[in-house]
């Protein structure tokens, strides 16, 4: 009788077959996830695929050029730094209507106290080391202000930051005057959207980078491993580490190829505010994933009175995240500047706000709150600077690309919605 049951489990064990793979495990189980309602950045990224592929098809030999992906970097990298900003508000799930504002504010200020021009209301003639903290400070005060109001006297962030919208613009007009444009001559700031790194730099900077990402990837599988926790496979980390290495190089050898038209002037390198970019997502992915302060903003944008119970302080955290967000209004303000070379009473106006929510909201931040990430808002600011590039580069009117923006938007908040609807209904 022990024979005859021994040999039914082999038959059941071979009738099921060999046991999948590490990698199929992990692969079945994110599809799960994925259908459960945790679909993260997957839109944007498979958004960002078609666009690309759609605008490439249209105007091909003038999309995906060197000069081209070299002009998507700069000109989507003032919304990509405020939306990083705007994902902190988004987490613990508030709104801040007035970043676009906040960043002219800030850059006016900057401007104003470096400028050479005599007769405006802030001392002038100072370097770049006076303006920039000034420009840093003025965000992060007025995102102090925003936030102690929303939290303290429970008006909703909403109101606030449609009140504080309106009047930073109108601080913007007192300082500046009607129709006054002011100049940037500072080479520094205007280095960040106007130059090219050396090439050699580029290639050094991507094998830092690589290098990096390799050693955080094995440390963290090492780490959960040794704790008895599951990790993904070593395949998987193998495929991520060489698809970042082809990605990343792909961009540095075409980056580094000469995209001037001018043979007298050379144009050719990274540009500058790609490892600006860079830089800021790592800052802040550290700070949201490694810290106790990200896991108390996550926290409070999961659930507040939850939070509250378990000893986090609610209300600082709150403040904090406008602070966050404000700061970062404060860095794109001036990155919008150097790329205008001035500012004027719009800079920071127009669409500058819309762009920036919609790049945190593409990119896969909840307007509901308790989901969000830095690297979301560079995801979606990179399909808004494709739409605006590519149907820019199709002739569309501004009207045209506004709207086609605006669906976009729509379409990734619903997605949002259902997959947290999804979510909910099975948990």
């Amino acid at each position: 009788m022990g024979t005859l049951t021994t040999a039914s489990a082999s038959d059941d064990r071979t009738a099921a077959g060999p046991p999948a793979s590490p990698l199929t495990s992990y692969l079945r189980d994110y599809w799960a996830r994925v259908r459960s309602g945790e679909i993260g950045s997957l839109p944007a990224v498979a958004g960002l695929l078609a666009l690309s592929t759609v605008f490439e098809i249209l105007r091909p030999k003038l999309f995906l050029t060197k000069a081209n992906i070299a002009n998507l970097f700069t000109q989507g990298a003032g919304v990509t730094i405020i939306a990083m900003g705007l994902v902190f508000v988004l987490i613990i799930g508030e709104i801040d209507l007035s970043a676009g504002f906040t960043a002219g504010l800030c850059a006016t200020v900057m401007t104003l106290l470096m400028t050479k021009e005599p007769g405006l209301p802030l001392p002038h003639g100072n370097s770049w080391y006076v303006g920039v903290p000034a420009a840093l400070v003025t965000g992060m005060l007025a995102g102090a202000l925003i936030g102690w109001i929303v939290s303290k006297v429970a008006v909703p962030s909403f109101v606030v930051t449609l009140a504080a919208y309106l009047a930073f613009q109108g601080v913007i007009l007192m300082l500046l005057g009607e129709g006054n444009i002011v100049r940037i001559s500072d080479p520094n700031i205007l280095r960040l959207e106007n130059t090219s790194l050396d090439p050699a730099v580029g290639w050094i900077l991507y094998v830092l980078v690589v290098l990096a990402y390799a050693a955080v990837r094995i440390l963290k599988v090492r780490r959960r491993a040794h704790s008895g926790l599951a990790s993904e496979p070593p395949t998987l980390t193998a495929i991520r580490i060489g698809s970042l290495a082809v990605l990343l190089g792909v961009l540095v050898f075409v980056l580094n190829m000469e995209r001037s038209l001018n043979p007298a002037r050379s144009l050719k390198g990274v540009p500058v505010i790609v490892p600006v970019i860079g830089a800021l997502l790592l800052l802040w992915t550290f700070v949201l994933n490694r810290t106790a302060y990200g896991r108390h903003l996550y926290a409070v944008g999961g659930n507040r009175e939850a939070a509250r119970r378990a000893g986090i302080d609610v209300t600082k955290v709150r403040i904090s995240a406008f602070v966050i967000c404000s700061l970062m209004a404060a860095v794109g303000g001036i990155i919008l500047a150097s790329r205008a070379n001035s500012v004027d009473a719009n800079t920071g106006g127009s669409d500058i706000l819309l762009k920036s929510v919609g790049a945190a909201v593409i990119g896969g931040a909840s307007l509901f709150g308790g989901r969000g990430r830095a690297l979301d808002a560079v995801l979606g600011g990179a399909v808004i600077a494709v739409i605006d590039n590519g149907m820019g580069s199709l002739g569309w009117a501004s009207g045209t690309k506004l709207v086609f923006t605006g669906i976009v938007l729509l379409l990734a908040a619903g997605v949002d919605a259902l997959s947290r609807k999804r979510a909910a209904a099975g948990s």
